[in-house]
């Protein structure tokens, strides 16, 4: 059976955009609890709590028992805004719980045993983690805080699927039930195999790079006679070598 952990709330009885303003001044976050065929209720905590509860994995993935002016309520977090370069909570939504409805939620992985495995052992070899969470579906008392994955036997070249996690009972991945294609990887083990330069032939010289701006221009053939600026033949010229003279 999954672990529950307390949170505190508050009834909130001002809304509006203004009203939520005046909350954060004041140090509280607002918040919406939802579902189970009940009305939403607006409710409010302190930022200081939710700074606390956001430091463990449980508040996002375990079921939360909520107390309201001492009522109890068991919640799942389901969104939260963050303000986007300051370290607020803007708002927090919960979703009611029901005992007999199957719920779905993110489960964090945990990964066991890595070091110890022969790919772990193994140098040249990455070990990476594709996935660090996965979906499930099940009932609130079979939800568990995490699954772990074993890679005590990971090899290299070994790919562990979705379909190759131990899963609690009652608890079951519906995206398995739409096709193999859905069997995403969790964990692959691959060599890093570096490249090898090719060797110049015995006896072939290795042409260098040359910077364009190094390069020198072509000498000109000897006795050919640089062209005018322009490219006319400039004004009182010498005739070639061998010309005829005017008498």
């Amino acid at each position: 059976m999954a672990t529950t952990h307390e949170i505190k709330a508050e009834p909130r009885k001002d809304q509006g955009k203004g009203a939520s303003r005046r909350l954060r001044r004041a140090g509280m976050v607002p918040a919406i609890v939802y579902g189970a065929h009940q009305d939403p209720a607006s409710i409010q905590l302190t930022h200081h709590d939710v700074s606390q509860y956001q430091k463990h994995e449980w508040f996002y993935s375990s079921i939360l028992d909520m107390s309201v002016e001492g009522k109890s309520q068991k919640v799942l977090l389901r969104d939260m805004q963050r303000h986007p370069f300051q370290p607020l909570v803007l708002h927090i939504d919960f979703q009611r719980v029901s005992e007999n409805e199957a719920i779905r939620v993110r489960v964090p992985l945990h990964f066991l045993n890595q070091e110890k495995s022969t790919a772990g052992k193994t140098s040249g070899v990455i070990i990476s983690h594709a996935m660090t969470d996965v979906m499930v579906s099940c009932l609130p008392k079979d939800l568990p805080e995490f699954i772990s994955v074993d890679l005590i036997e990971l090899k290299v070249g070994d790919i562990v699927h979705m379909s190759d996690l131990v899963l609690p009972a009652g608890v079951e991945i519906l995206e398995l039930k739409l096709g193999k294609e859905h069997d995403h990887a969790v964990v692959t083990a691959q060599e890093v195999r570096a490249e090898a330069e090719v060797a110049p032939a015995e006896g072939q010289a290795v042409p260098a790079a040359v910077p364009a701006t190094a390069q020198k221009a072509p000498v000109a053939a000897a006795g050919a006679a640089a062209p005018a600026k322009g490219g006319a033949a400039a004004k009182g010229a010498a005739p070639a070598k061998g010309g005829d003279k005017k008498k």
